[in-house]
């Protein structure tokens, strides 16, 4: 039985508005784009969304507003904790500063938010916690400026609220495998006009103006900001900032507003298979680290993280080979970022130096918890995995 790692759903919505735009040749940003960021917006409970090319690009734009609202310098630092998807340092670095990463709690995947206050210099502008998995980081903790990295974390709840919407600014990825997805994209959301209004001219190479025509239908001549004036300058060609190419197409909003119509559907199911994973696999916790649902939130989950404990009779490439054989899609888990990740080397950190994140990076991998996967399905999951723990277990014993 396959059991694939994740899913796209595209709805009649989204293969309608796709029919639209081609029909129309409307393929650029358009009322597409508008309306995906309008509804985005309503999801999270923010003021403004601000669509863009990718989850990474919402990170790097979200970043380099503060340049001009924190008044920050080029090489100034922006915590991270050590073990996340690798767009998450990436994106500070193109932003133009410089990742201090911090080791991550086991318990949670998250950033170890104790260890901050002692990190924090005069040298730091911010922080970038990022909620992996869909598991909140515990924002009660962080007392510094922030920007959050929700790219995993659609719907996520942190005491009734959704996170993403706690910091400056939240970002999230809506790539393939993601609740809502527009297959490439990512979303940029905040309630500060400031941000939203830099984040829309840095998508667009640091255009000046951002008002509709402008920026949308590319027609100058119409400027809703613009007075009249004998000037010949074309407010397209006007950049007063160093910006980026990151807009979001039409195509890629038209599956965005297909998604996001049944994100809370999406979201049950998905919700639903990860506690039915974390209440069989339990019985298993001699074996493995489970990621645990706190009290005081709601996972969004992305997928179902399991962390290979050193007492297991077999490791993690064993169980996911074992996985493979019977068609069960799996992923490691990423690596600690600066001493595992060879593209980091240059900042000369030492292996043992994030001894938890070093840990999860040898021994953690995850499953998927899709909407497309049944009750049949999770089940078989249950069914290879312990029928593998006890063929080991047994083994070990003799």
């Amino acid at each position: 039985m396959k059991v694939p790692f994740g899913t796209l759903t595209l709805t009649d919505r989204a293969k309608k508005l796709i029919a639209k735009s081609l029909d129309e040749e409307q393929l650029s940003m358009g009322d597409n784009v508008r309306q995906f960021e309008k509804e985005f917006a309503e999801f999270s409970g923010t003021k403004y969304a601000v669509a863009v090319s990718s989850g990474t690009d919402a990170i790097t734009i979200a970043l380099s507003t503060l340049y001009e609202v924190l008044n920050a310098k080029r090489e100034m630092e922006v915590i991270v904790p050590a073990l996340t998807f690798i767009a998450s340092s990436n994106a500070i670095l193109q932003a133009g500063f410089i990742p201090k990463f911090i080791d991550i709690d086991i318990n949670t995947l998250n950033i170890d938010v104790s260890k901050i206050p002692e990190n924090i210099t005069e040298n730091v502008i911010a922080i970038l916690p990022v909620h992996l998995m869909g598991k909140p980081t515990d924002m009660d903790k962080i007392n510094f400026p922030f920007i959050e990295d929700a790219a995993e974390a659609h719907g996520a709840l942190y005491k009734g609220r959704k996170v993403g919407t706690f910091g400056m600014a939240g970002c999230y990825s809506l790539y393939v495998a993601h609740i809502i997805s527009s297959i490439e994209g990512g979303m940029v959301v905040t309630d500060d006009p400031q941000i939203a209004r830099l984040s829309r001219s840095l998508r667009n190479h640091g255009r000046l103006c951002d008002c509709i025509n402008c920026v949308i239908n590319s027609d100058p001549k119409n400027c809703v900001k613009r007075k009249p004036t004998n000037s010949r300058i074309d407010p397209r060609f006007i950049f007063p900032r160093i910006g980026y190419s990151a807009k979001m197409n039409e195509l890629e909003a038209a599956i965005g507003l297909g998604t996001i119509e049944i994100a809370d559907e999406i979201l049950k199911i998905r919700r639903s298979n990860y506690y039915y994973y974390a209440e069989e696999l339990q019985k298993f916790e001699e074996y493995f680290h489970l990621i645990k649902e706190g009290p005081n939130e709601k996972i969004g989950p992305h997928a179902f993280p399991i962390i290979v404990r050193e007492n297991a009779p077999f490791t993690r490439n064993e169980i996911a080979y074992h996985l493979q054989k019977n068609e069960i899609d799996s992923r490691t888990l990423f690596g600690s970022i600066p001493t595992q990740s060879n593209g980091y080397r240059w900042m000369n950190y030492e292996e043992g130096d994030f001894p938890v994140a070093e840990y999860v990076g040898k021994r953690g991998f995850h499953i998927g918890i899709h909407q497309g996967i049944n009750e049949e399905q999770r089940e078989y999951v249950v069914k290879v995995i312990t029928e593998f723990i006890e063929e080991r277990s047994l083994r070990s014993k003799l």
